[in-house]
């Protein structure tokens, strides 16, 4: 990491850390998601060049990863029998948010299709992006829609739940954390899985990684605690952060038009998204909140954190988000077809 690139991350983290205090302060639910994201992005917007680097991103995926999995026990796996229906929906909710929000952009806004599906694709940000650079679409439009919705989810799902009092009302056991020598050789295999995870083109891979070894000592017996509240804060401030460091050297004049259909498709598959999981919580018998949080189509990690720090079920919602992705990498080359021509 150059100096430069320091003390980019150094400002982006500083502003973050400002934004988190200030969220506790006001009281917001998930103040270390929340406060980091609007902070940054006020201060992306007003023209200051902020960034959180590649390796700093992608040891949070891991550490995040490791969080989610080390909730998981034997009896997460009886619950899991109402889970199929469940995971059914998943699919279904993926094509309505998808074409859903597709036809108002193309309607309302007079994008051409394949940026329309694009910029309506229910999460995937990396993915999505990588298939509109190669294709004759409105890469801006794509790039700022997605990066609204992003943002307005990690703001808006957890005061909703806090507003109207969605979080269950049991008593959270919370767990021992783990010792420093186990968590070091749980984060460097997670991450050794990772890399592994992403030569076979898993969507979120290091995430994943994180997952799967979390799960498998977790489960076995093998390791037993979770993530210390001393490294997690900070990460789910970097995390916050990094969703807003997104609107950095975005000009108002270039966000205006991108930022109004942004919010509209946002409100649109936040309704869809809501009606599905509120079916799901009752048909399946899911908790409302984590049913909201699961189907909610925002980051994967983002959404991760969210479900630890929300007290929702990790392994319920980081599931759906997983299967969610891997469905949408296959559909969009789909959807989109003879419009996928390269530039």
């Amino acid at each position: 990491m150059s100096f430069p690139e320091l003390r980019q991350f150094l400002i982006t983290s500083l502003i973050g850390t400002i934004g988190a205090l200030v969220a506790i302060a006001i009281g917001f639910p998930a103040p270390y998601l929340i406060g980091p994201a609007v902070a940054v992005s006020f201060a992306g917007l007003a023209g200051l060049s902020l960034e959180i680097p590649h390796i700093v991103r992608n040891a949070c995926f891991v550490i995040i990863g490791i969080s989610m999995g080390s909730t998981v026990t034997p009896e997460i796996f009886v619950a899991a029998r109402t889970w199929p229906l469940s995971f059914v929906m998943v699919f279904v909710a993926v094509v309505i948010l998808l074409f859903a929000a597709a036809w108002v952009l193309q309607r309302l806004f007079r994008y051409d299709r394949t940026t329309a599906l694009l910029a309506a694709s229910p999460g995937h940000l990396s993915y999505v992006l990588s298939l509109a650079a190669e294709m004759r679409c409105d890469l801006r439009a794509v790039s700022i829609s997605q990066s609204v919705r992003v943002l307005a989810l990690t703001i808006s799902v957890p005061l909703i739940v806090e507003i109207f009092d969605l979080a269950g009302n049991d008593v959270v056991v919370i767990p021992q954390s783990m010792s420093i020598p186990i968590l070091m050789v749980m984060v460097i295999v997670s991450a050794g899985f990772g890399l592994l995870f992403q030569r076979w083109k898993f969507p979120a891979a290091l995430l994943v990684g994180g997952v799967f070894v979390s799960i498998s000592t977790h489960i076995t017996g093998s390791v037993s605690g979770t993530v210390p509240n001393w490294l997690l804060i900070p990460i789910y401030v970097l995390l916050g952060s990094l969703i807003g460091s997104r609107f950095s050297g975005v000009s108002l004049a270039d966000l205006r038009v991108a930022l109004v259909s942004g919010l509209v498709v946002t409100f649109v598959v936040m309704a869809l998204a809501a009606g599905i999981a509120v079916t799901v919580s009752y048909v399946a018998d899911v908790p409302l909140d984590a049913a909201l949080i699961a189907f909610s189509p925002g980051g994967l990690e983002t959404m991760a954190a969210m479900a630890v720090m929300l007290n929702a079920d990790p392994t319920y919602v980081g599931a759906h988000h997983v299967l969610r992705l891997m469905f949408l990498s296959v559909l969009m080359p789909f959807v989109i077809g003879r419009d996928a021509r390269l530039k």
